[in-house]
């Protein structure tokens, strides 16, 4: 690891990745952060993605490997004090390893450019550990891309990017659509639409799922407006059966994005 141990939380350096906390600057420098061993695995497994690490000592000895890639990569890696990734981190307990990466907007067309059978759509979405649990559930179940709309969370938000745990690198993840122009393009690329919501007249026992969907999540705390709602091919709602009031929005995601893919996959 070339140079010496940074140490001064108000260096330069320290400060242009300081900055990437806020929303505004990861969108004027085109950057965002990537917290954790996991998160910078996934990130150095595309070319291009990820600018520079920051690593603990203590890390160095940990991931050796990671170090290691990055540097056979030409990526520059900085050695950095406690003191200064604790300055860098967003977790009360820093894992003492930090990439900037460059942000990976893809516009929605693109994502669905290949005949899409599993996207996920939030919509009005605002916790940041909420989304970034459905982009970890929307990759698990194989889906080919997660749709934020224009009214929800920043994905590269350092605790969205963190409960992703890797997976915001791993599929197309479209930002800022506008809900109405998105929901026509799902249909006009042949998807079948469908609301999540408690209100739905349908349950998840009761709908084909076979064929290519669109999955839309809402809020957390009061769903889906009527507007969203109407423009849905249908209103579903997944079965209580026990004694449960509801299901958060990141467990009610995953058991549609895995009710669709197993439907999906079964002949």
């Amino acid at each position: 690891m070339a140079g010496s141990e940074l140490t001064n939380v108000k260096s330069p350096r320290v400060k242009a990745a300081r900055r990437l906390t806020k929303r505004a600057f990861r969108e004027q420098d085109r950057k965002f952060l990537a917290e954790g061993p996991q998160a910078v695995r996934e990130a150095l497994r595309l070319d291009g993605v990820t600018l520079e690490l920051f690593s603990t000592a203590e890390a160095e000895l940990r991931y050796p490997e990671l170090i290691t890639e990055a540097t056979l990569k030409g990526v520059p890696v900085h050695r950095a004090s406690g003191e200064v990734m604790a300055e860098l981190s967003q977790t009360v307990t820093p894992q003492g390893l930090l990439a900037v990466c460059k942000l990976i907007h893809i516009p929605l067309d693109e994502a669905l450019k290949e005949a899409p059978r599993l996207v996920a759509v939030l919509a009005h979405v605002r916790d940041p550990g909420n989304a970034g649990t459905v982009m970890r559930a929307a990759d698990a179940a194989g889906a080919d891309a997660v749709v934020f709309t224009d009214a929800s969370v920043d994905p590269y938000n350092g605790k969205c990017v963190r409960a992703s745990v890797g997976s915001i690198f791993h599929l197309p993840v479209v930002i800022g659509a506008p809900v109405s122009p998105a929901v026509r393009q799902l249909k006009e690329r042949g998807l079948r639409v469908l609301a999540a919501d408690g209100a739905g007249k349908h349950t998840l026992d009761d709908v084909d799922l076979s064929g290519p969907t669109a999955w839309i999540f809402g809020n957390e705390a009061w769903g889906l407006p009527e507007e969203i709602l109407a423009e849905a091919d249908d209103v579903v709602r997944v079965p209580i059966y026990g004694q449960a009031e509801s299901l958060n929005l990141a467990t009610a995601a995953a058991v549609c994005l895995y009710s669709s893919a197993r439907a999906q996959r079964v002949p």
